[in-house]
């Protein structure tokens, strides 16, 4: 599409001068006019609103005791009318999510168990025989947590069998 360049009309300075002086007293004797026209509209818009604001209150009550009940009960019905999968299989995972979080904090377990020994090791060697006592017990803590977990995850799989 080609675009058309616009007509460029010749007007003289005089005529500028002449029409903004016109737009100028205009102006002045329209502004009391415009300043009541504001006034009236904002007026009239608050009593609309005022007015609809029960009217809409109103609507919404009808619908939320009306209306969405029935809606509501057709589209359970409707969706018990399409379910074509059994109860049963939805069971399954939530025990197998269960069963996955208890494995992975089996295997947490035993890294920390690890990473903690290692550690204990490493501050033995760098620190001296003082450190005998903390090694010690971060070894029974570490032992005592793994033995939780896994007691926790044989009652868990015991339910589940």
């Amino acid at each position: 599409m080609k675009r058309r360049n616009p007509a460029e009309v010749m007007v003289p300075q005089a005529w500028i001068g002449l029409m903004k002086g016109q737009a100028r007293r205009a102006g002045r004797r329209m502004s009391p006019m415009a300043e009541t026209a504001r006034d009236v509209a904002s007026h009239r818009f608050e009593d609309a609103r005022i007015w609809a604001a029960p009217k809409l209150d109103s609507a919404a009550h009808s619908v939320e005791d009306q209306i969405a009940p029935m809606v509501s009960a057709f589209l359970a019905e409707m969706s018990r009318r399409v379910d074509v999968t059994p109860r049963r299989r939805a069971r399954r995972w939530p025990v197998l999510a269960l069963l996955t979080g208890v494995a992975i904090g089996a295997v947490g377990v035993m890294m920390y168990r690890s990473n903690s020994r290692r550690w204990s090791d490493t501050m033995k060697d760098t620190m001296g025989e003082g450190v005998s006592d903390a090694t010690r017990w971060a070894e029974d803590r570490a032992e005592e947590t793994a033995g939780k977990a896994s007691k926790k995850s044989d009652d868990i799989s015991g339910k589940t069998s």
